[in-house]
């Protein structure tokens, strides 16, 4: 059988602003994360209130619940399946805790946090225990371990015992995706507060609704009855969601989406790049003068070398602060200076510079992405109350 929870030794306080790093040994890798101080903050127990508008609170479970009506719900749940099954069917195999070890150290770096009594208290303020963040760890450890040879059945949420949806709510709290879905709820309830008296029709989002949890009319009554809900919670949610549907189609217009990417340019601003890693400075720089001055490609000087080589697309935006300008500043099929990464150095040389276009849909995504976020964060600062230690974007 699989072992049971893992004593994680863990961790510390999280500051308040975001975090954003470029880890260049993966060619790209952006993290940012919003969180908060557990000691300046009330605890969220299960049941409490993540936020309020007005004299109505929004508990975790009205999260998540709001969540799968949207069909948001459905990748975490099964990824849950996968780490179920996979432990369940681990046998007598050992856990190798070196690779868990390593897994709560990044953990552990991508919410600052050090000291085991610092993580208790992170947990703690998030209704977690150290034995829950344990057996996360555990879960995924043997489906990473064991996902070429583990099939997992097919399970559904609203069949699922209290302590699956336990789980299911360390899931998506420890993998950073309840915050996600608490904001697009409080988008919505700040959105109805400033439309409430306008008139949606109700019946094409049911619609909608039957198609995404595939059930009809005489179906709907059971769904309801199992997920513990009935039709006056429905129609709230068919009910923000055609406000909030309407809104968007409000806001994103060719019009304000051009004028948005105007201000979004230079962030918007995709670079062409090659990248090899070299063990030294001196080998850098060895590399940098065998293509600036012996003609040599990237890729060649690489094979020869057999250095690690990548051609990627980079957003501005997308990295680390304090090399955005060294990156904007260098011109095309130029070579950067060595930068230092771990226990070596890498080589990037600027292959282009390519304007944002409003017909890359990767483009179009970032730039509605500002609208939405502009819009509705405005309207969340006036109508919504935040409680507990999450900090929402």
């Amino acid at each position: 059988m699989a072992s049971g929870p893992i004593s994680c030794p863990c961790v510390s306080q999280l500051g308040q602003e975001a975090h954003c790093r470029l880890d260049l040994s993966q060619g790209l890798r952006v993290k940012v994360r919003l969180v908060s101080k557990p000691e300046s903050q009330p605890a969220l127990q299960e049941g409490a209130a993540v936020f309020t508008c007005g004299h109505i609170s929004y508990t975790d479970r009205d999260v998540i619940d709001a969540a799968l009506f949207r069909g948001e719900l459905e990748p975490t749940w099964k990824e849950l399946l996968r780490c179920v099954a996979s432990e369940n069917q681990s046998g007598d195999v050992e856990m190798d805790e070196s690779v868990v070890d390593a897994a709560v150290e990044a953990f552990r770096y991508d919410h600052d946090l050090i000291t085991a009594e610092e993580t208790e208290q992170w947990l703690e303020a998030r209704g977690l225990t150290m034995d829950e963040f344990g057996a996360y760890f555990s879960r995924h450890y043997w489906k990473n371990s064991l996902q070429d040879t583990v099939q997992a059945q097919a399970a559904d949420y609203l069949s699922a015992s209290e302590e699956m949806r336990a789980w299911l709510r360390a899931e998506l709290i420890l993998l950073g995706e309840f915050d996600r879905l608490a904001t697009r709820l409080s988008w919505r309830v700040a959105g109805f507060q400033e439309s409430k008296n306008t008139d949606v029709d109700l019946a094409a989002e049911k619609e909608q609704f039957f198609k995404r949890a595939e059930i009809d009319g005489k179906k709907l009554p059971a769904w309801l009855n199992r997920l513990g809900r009935d039709e006056q919670w429905l129609n709230e949610m068919l009910r923000l969601e055609a406000i909030h549907n309407r809104i968007r189609t409000e806001l994103l217009t060719p019009q304000i989406r051009q004028r948005e990417m105007g201000t979004l340019r230079l962030p918007l601003t995709r670079l062409d790049v090659e990248m090899l890693e070299v063990e030294s400075k001196d080998a850098a720089s060895e590399a940098s003068l065998c293509v600036t001055v012996d003609g040599l490609s990237m890729e060649e000087v690489a094979k020869e070398g057999r250095y690690p080589y990548r051609r990627v697309q980079l957003l501005i935006e997308d990295i680390e602060p304090d090399l955005q300008q060294t990156f904007l500043s260098v011109p095309e099929g130029s070579v950067l200076e060595p930068i230092a990464r771990g226990d070596g150095f890498q080589l990037w040389r600027m292959i282009e510079k390519i304007e944002p276009n409003a017909e890359d849909p990767a483009i179009r995504e970032r730039v509605d992405k500002r609208v939405l976020d502009l819009h509705f964060s405005k309207l969340v600062s006036h109508h919504i109350q935040w409680h507990g230690p999450m900090s929402y974007a």
